[in-house]
């Protein structure tokens, strides 16, 4: 593995190093942590492609008119009409336009107005990527979303089960569509650099071009006076006593970080990491405490782009303090281009900074070079052999040193994890008695009533603020749908005949929640009581798991498969993902997954959810979930002399015993379950009474193995 100190800048910004690697740098501050030897050496987590997931089915694409449950086509074909409309202005020009999910941050949760794949396709998944030519219409998604998205597009568009047998790639199918020598546009914003990047080379094996319309984006032209207006909610600092370290420390270990890397600067775009860095929080998007900005940190300075609507005067004090300057949220471009010309050598995250700043970033390099190329020709030579123009600007290509510090959790952070899920448990034992109470009535519930009442007792408990994803609540069939979304004017009713998956969380001021429970209000069939005791297998598989340090998540992903493996069984989702503390509920840089690119290492104090499922299609889901800390654990040996790690649980709320298949468990996995329920008991009971503390005390009871 390459470290920091053996990569040689180059100038013309090309990347100082396109090698997967960078050092994690041991430092005296608590936020960069380190283990108790050696800097840890991590694999920058491999970029998103535009589509890519395991073959698991065989599957081959198919119009979605052969599919249920069609919308409309008139409002989709006019909505593609106007679009296919603009492809011949003279400012256009272009024979296919692509249309990501992201916004200009690659956020997962984006704010209504940069819902453009949403707004044109009809299709409301989370993850997507819609393509439009002159006479086709095609959106990608993964498993997760293959049954919501037959229902939701019309017979206008193509459902591209990605990662199925058959179904080509994005660019695959550019190619395969467009003559030769087409011209494919995008909004470079709304593309990291190497995503582009990778797009531009796919599209050029056939003489495609890839045309960047930094002007316009097409989907907007089409969307015009019905589009919502960009928020401008107010943000508010996160207070030191949920922050743990301060913005002056943070910024001090970002810029030993810079020094280190030769940087003079850094451009910082996800949403996340710069509410981390500064310690403030927003409510710009649904359920994420992030605001729209970015940021430039330099050696001596640091500038934050934002709408300065939002920001309060106890905050511009914050930030006046912190060293922290303002400037408009669409003047990026301008600093970007400012930065060339003085010289600077940048640190770009290309996997997440938008391909519109990075591209300026470099467009600005080259005039920077043939200026003083033309300055120079008569003049004494300036040019060093060892590292090409000697003082000129270059772009230093690493992953965010953000992401990592960010990802391990300081004992702050931890604890009002810890807290805020005592709290979130307590309202979801509310929750689990009044639900009952109700279906032992017949009360006709929806899945949308049963949603909105979970909201309810969360909103009373203390430091709620949102939910942290929308609730997924699905009945029977629905459970099936990975990332389903109850409708009021298409949901199913919650019955005693089908099984129930609830999939929630909370954004709390100290911390955020993620759990699932699936449940059965009366007697479960023996094939789902099977199926569901084999996914509570996987989820005590590895929340159980201890492995040696610099172990990456892929590799404990078969832990949790292992017993639906034994039946032939199988999920289409990764087992665990990043939370944050009290920010984004997926997170990276960490993960636990099949796909098997991801080399981050798990490290003490990170925090990944564990969540085994199984979902058969048109029938029921079961996922189990809950929330984990990485951990040290004190073993009898230490092989190679490097420490081991385990888990600590977050999550503590009970797990439904009518659904466990008893006889299939072994007598440490039973073991487990008693344990695990004790400490529900434990943790929780204090903070709930009355019918709440009585049902709580029945559901975590010891079981007796017969």
């Amino acid at each position: 593995m390459h470290s920091l100190s053996s990569q040689v800048a180059r100038p013309l910004c090309s990347p100082s190093s396109h090698s997967h690697y960078f050092r994690f740098l041991s430092l005296s501050l608590p936020i960069f942590h380190s283990s108790k030897s050696h800097p840890k050496i991590f694999t920058i987590s491999p970029k998103a492609p535009l589509l890519t997931v395991r073959n698991c089915t065989s599957f081959s694409a198919k119009p979605s008119s052969e599919l249920r449950n069609k919308r409309s086509n008139s409002d989709s074909d006019e909505k593609l009409r106007a679009l296919r409309e603009l492809f011949s202005k003279p400012s256009v020009g272009i024979d296919a336009y692509i249309i990501p999910s992201q916004d200009a941050h690659q956020s997962e949760f984006i704010a209504e107005c940069y819902m453009r794949r949403a707004y044109i396709s009809g299709f409301t998944g989370s993850a997507g990527t819609a393509v439009v030519t002159k006479d086709k219409a095609a959106l990608w998604t993964d498993g997760r979303y293959f049954l919501q998205a037959e229902k939701q597009l019309s017979s206008s568009w193509i459902l591209m089960r990605a990662g199925s047998l058959g179904v080509p790639t994005t660019i695959e199918w550019l190619n395969d569509v467009l003559a030769p020598g087409g011209r494919v546009g995008i909004d470079p914003f709304l593309f990291s650099s190497d995503a582009a990047e990778e797009l531009k080379q796919g599209i050029a094996k056939k003489n495609h071009e890839l045309v960047f319309l930094y002007d316009k984006n097409l989907v907007d032209e089409v969307w015009n006076k019905s589009r919502p207006k960009p928020p401008n909610k107010p943000i508010r600092v996160h207070d030191l006593k949920y922050a743990g370290v301060d913005v002056a420390s943070k910024l001090l270990s970002l810029r030993s970080e810079l020094a280190d890397s030769g940087s003079s600067a850094i451009v910082i775009s996800m949403l996340d990491e710069i509410a981390w860095l500064l310690n403030l929080r927003g409510s710009d998007v649904p359920h994420s405490p992030v605001m729209y900005a970015y940021l430039i940190v330099e050696t001596d300075k640091a500038k934050l782009f934002i709408d300065t609507s939002k920001v309060s005067a106890e905050v511009m004090d914050h930030l006046k303090n912190a060293g922290i300057e303002l400037r408009p949220y669409d003047s990026i471009l301008s600093e970007v281009e400012g930065l060339a010309a003085q010289g600077a050598n940048v640190w770009l995250d290309i996997s997440s900074v938008n391909a519109a700043i990075v591209k300026t970033f470099n467009s600005a390099c080259e005039r920077y070079y043939q200026s003083l190329e033309s300055k120079t020709k008569s003049k004494t030579k300036m040019y060093d052999d060892s590292n090409g123009w000697s003082g000129g600007p270059t772009g230093i290509y690493r992953v965010s040193p953000i992401s990592l510090a960010k990802a391990v959790k300081n004992d702050s952070e931890l604890e009002g994890m810890r807290s805020c899920h005592l709290r979130d448990a307590a309202a979801l034992v509310q929750f689990w008695v009044w639900m009952e109470e109700q279906i032992k009535k017949n009360m006709k519930l929806t899945e949308v009533e049963v949603a909105d009442k979970l909201l309810e007792f969360r909103s009373a408990q203390p430091g709620f603020l949102d939910t942290s994803f929308d609730t997924i609540s699905g009945s029977g069939a629905n459970g099936a749908i990975i990332h389903y979304r109850a409708e009021p004017d298409s949901c199913s009713v919650v019955d005693d005949k089908k099984l129930f998956l609830l999939d929630s969380g909370g954004q709390y001021v100290d911390g955020t929640t993620d759990i699932t429970r699936t449940v059965h209000f009366g007697e479960p069939p023996s094939r789902q009581k099977e199926c569901f005791t084999r996914v509570l297998q996987g989820h005590i598989a590895l929340d159980q798991a201890v492995f040696p340090e610099n172990t990456p998540g892929f590799v404990l992903d078969a832990f949790a498969r292992s017993s639906l493996w034994k039946i032939g069984l199988d999920y289409r989702h990764g087992t665990g993902h990043g939370v944050g503390a009290a920010l984004n509920v997926h997170e990276g840089p960490q993960g636990i997954s099949f796909r098997f690119g991801n080399m981050t290492p798990l490290q003490k104090g990170m925090i990944v959810s564990n969540e085994p499922g199984y979902y058969e299609d048109h029938a029921f889901g079961i996922r189990i979930e809950n929330l984990l800390v990485v951990k040290e654990v004190d073993t009898p040996n230490r092989f190679g002399g490097i420490g081991y790690l385990g888990f600590e649980k977050l999550t503590f709320v009970p797990i439904q015993a009518k659904l466990i298949d008893l006889s299939l468990l072994s007598a440490a996995e039973f073991d487990w379950l008693n344990d695990y329920h004790s400490q529900v008991w434990e943790k929780v009971s204090p903070l709930v009474d009355g019918y709440a503390r009585e049902w709580l005390w029945n559901n975590t009871r010891p079981l007796v193995k017969l």
